[in-house]
This record gives structure tokens, C-alpha cells and sequence, in this order.
């Protein structure tokens, strides 16, 4: 038998909720405007959770800045920024990581004015969230800082056909998790169910993300000589 050819599968999701009201046992013919409001509401805050999981990598952005001697703080960029992920600094010849501090860790500084190469930064989230530089750089090369940041997503519209902005491999997830949300009010005795189902559906989907692997080695040096 001939294949489809095609790698076209993406429902709405407006189809998304209406299958997620089925695994709630609420048929089609049962759904009012109110169905259709709340479960506007639960698929933006099932994205609003994801988020802060942190498992959003398709909306990871890299951002160039450059920099301004004396000047350490910085506006984090795009403004629907949720979390800031590698920063590096590049002073015209090379690229150099730079490691994040806290808010204790630069509270700290004996000399936070202090300019050089930057080495460490803090990410202050406020509402609109900064990125602080120490040491601040200073006038011996021109610096350009980048950073990689992943967004919050699009915000899912169930009018006109929107499409949520996930990859395929999250759609079961996120159907999953959908009809967990809405068995909460409308299938309050299917909830156990609806919950196991949306975490093994989540569980596969988060394997994929970015799966490199990882090196532990153990400092020993205190114990030899």
C-alpha cells in the first residue's frame, strides 16, 4: 500500500479541545460557549505551566547586544522573555561563557563597579527582566554579548483555526494535559485517569529535548597528593 507522502498533521486547536471534552465523556452536541471559554483559559495556562517547567526549547531565540563601557545592566530582549539560558562574550577575536551569579552572590561584590572582561551576570526577574554584567566591562576591546532565551509562546486561540505553537512530537501532550485540566470541572471522576494519561503523554514528549549526553567527573584532587 502507497504512504500519504505527506507530514501535514497539525490540528487545530479547536479540534484539540473538542477531543479533549471527549476523553472527558462531554460529547460534542453538549458544548456551550461556556465549554468553549474555559477551555480558552486552560489551554493558555497549560502553556503558562509549561513554561515555567522550562521544557519550551522550540522558542528559544539567541539575542545580540552590544556593549557600553561603565555600563553593566541590561534590558533582557524579546520582551516576552521567560528565562535567559547560555550568555557568552565576544571581545572582537574569541567567544567566552560566562557563568550566572545570584541576587546574594552580587549583593556580595565587595567592588560591583569594578570594569574588565565580564565573566558572571545576573538576571534580574522583574517584570521587565535585566541582565547585570560583572565585572562591567570596560574600554580594552569592543564587547558584544549574546544570549540564548526561551519565550513565553504564542498565545493559543481557539477562533479561526489557530493552531497551538508546538511540535508535532507535543501534541499528544498537550491534548493530554488539556483534558486533565477540564475533567477537573466537567469529569471530576475521570480526573485520576486523565491525570496518569497527561503524565505519560508528557513524560515521552520531554525525552526529546535535547537529548546530548552527560559527563560526571568527580573531583578527587583533595584526596591525593
Amino acid at each position: 500500500m502507497a504512504n500519504s507522502g505527506t507530514y501535514t498533521f497539525a490540528p487545530p486547536i479547536g479540534s484539540l479541545t473538542l477531543n479533549a471534552f471527549a476523553r472527558c465523556g462531554v460529547r460534542r452536541t453538549e458544548l456551550t460557549q461556556q465549554h468553549m471559554e474555559d477551555a480558552y483559559l486552560e489551554c493558555n495556562l497549560l502553556q503558562a505551566d509549561w513554561s515555567a517547567d522550562g521544557i519550551l526549547l522550540w522558542t528559544v531565540e539567541l539575542t545580540t547586544q552590544a556593549l557600553t563601557q561603565g555600563t553593566a545592566t541590561y534590558s533582557v530582549l524579546p520582551t516576552n522573555t521567560v528565562m535567559v539560558l547560555d550568555v557568552y562574550i565576544n571581545n572582537g577575536s574569541s567567544n567566552r561563557l560566562i557563568t550566572p551569579f545570584s541576587r546574594t552572590d552580587f549583593a556580595s561584590l565587595a567592588n560591583p563597579t569594578m570594569q574588565g572582561f565580564p565573566t558572571s551576570f545576573w538576571m534580574d526577574r522583574i517584570l521587565s527582566p535585566t541582565l547585570t554584567l560583572w565585572p562591567v566591562p570596560d574600554g580594552s576591546a569592543t564587547y558584544t554579548m549574546s544570549y540564548y532565551v526561551y519565550t513565553q509562546p504564542q498565545d493559543a486561540l481557539l477562533r479561526n483555526g489557530g493552531n497551538a505553537a508546538i511540535p508535532y512530537w507535543w501534541l499528544n501532550a498537550y491534548l493530554a494535559d488539556l483534558a486533565h485540566r477540564l475533567s477537573r470541572v466537567y469529569a471530576p471522576a475521570l480526573e485520576g485517569q486523565r491525570k496518569l494519561d497527561r503524565d505519560e503523554a508528557y513524560g515521552k514528549a520531554s525525552k526529546q529535548n535535547e537529548n546530548v549526553p552527560m559527563y560526571i567527573s568527580p573531583g578527587l584532587s583533595g584526596y591525593f597528593r
